[in-house]
């Protein structure tokens, strides 16, 4: 017999009666996927996993290990079901948001270019302490985020696609109205028609002098060129993990622009992903073989 499921890592505990078929990403497809009904895509692995998708005709349930699945939607049939990966990520995107402002707001990398000339030059810096910060995207990750930045004492304004006034959440209708207010806007959005380009030249215009412009989320949400024009002036900072085109090319002039910190979309990969994930795909294989009902199942 062969698979019924299709995984990407050995070290996942199988239920009693499932067999299972290991494919990474990056080795061979293995033979003999006809009867997969269960496919956990490869995290982080370019656009080949979700291509094997169109090859396996038994297919009733695809995995995604990651919190946006708008590029799988498409690739899905209709009576395939698709369950993504929100909440493995909070923490880790939590982490590197805070690392991202804090290397900003304390000008680590000059200090960093220093440190390579043995140099010792000093000047106060800026602080995260009683910034005034707008969170767009307030769901498990906004919160997650935020949950650090009110630990480091900043004063947090959240925004959400609509308001939900009883949790104190404004609407992105409000955006325009917010920003001028805030010296350090967060982005945390998944890429939509409606968030693309959402900060643009009028958007970044609106914010005060000397503001930090974070992305965490897609980079389709900012206009990469107004970004540029306002941060090359210096009157903007940014500090991206995410940007728009992607992988940014190393001739893009953003890479040597001073006071933007660039990341190669790596926030939501840290250590504390992989055992998260792993226990996420064996509790949905345990419930998978009881006919029980999914975690985290998108609507489409």
């Amino acid at each position: 017999m062969s698979a019924r499921v299709l995984l990407p890592w050995t070290d996942i505990e199988v239920p009693e009666g499932v067999e299972a078929a290991y494919y990474d990403g990056d080795e061979a497809v293995p033979d003999g996927l006809g009867n997969v009904e269960f496919y956990v895509l490869p995290y982080d692995r370019g656009p080949e996993g979700p291509k094997l998708i169109a090859g396996l005709p038994s297919l009733r349930v695809v995995q995604s290990l990651s919190a946006g699945v708008e590029a799988i939607v498409p690739l899905l049939p209709a009576d395939v079901r698709l369950a993504n990966g929100r909440g493995l990520h909070d923490l880790s995107v939590a982490e590197h948001a805070l690392a991202l402002i804090h290397a900003a707001q304390r000008d680590l990398p000059r200090w960093f270019a220093q440190q390579a000339r043995g140099e010792w030059t000093r000047e106060h810096t800026r602080s995260l302490a009683d910034s005034r910060v707008l969170l767009v995207g307030y769901g498990s990750i906004g919160r997650a985020i935020e949950r650090q930045l009110l630990a480091a004492e900043a004063v947090v304004t959240r925004v959400a696609s609509r308001a939900r006034p009883d949790e104190d959440v404004h609407g992105v209708a409000e955006l325009r109205d917010l920003l001028p207010e805030a010296d350090i806007v967060v982005l945390v959005l998944p890429e939509t028609p409606a968030t693309r380009g959402l900060i643009g030249a009028d958007e970044l215009a609106a914010l005060p002098g000397d503001a930090l412009v974070v992305n965490v989320g897609r980079g389709t949400a900012i206009d990469t060129d107004a970004l540029l024009a306002e941060t090359r002036t210096g009157r903007l900072r940014a500090a991206l993990d995410v940007v728009d085109p992607e992988p940014l090319p190393a001739d893009h002039p953003l890479w040597t622009v001073p006071g933007v910190v660039i990341t190669p979309h790596i926030a939501g990969g840290s250590a504390s992903f992989y055992p998260r994930a792993k226990s996420l795909v064996a509790e949905q294989l345990r419930r998978y073989a009881k006919g029980e009902e999914l975690f985290n199942l998108v609507e489409r």
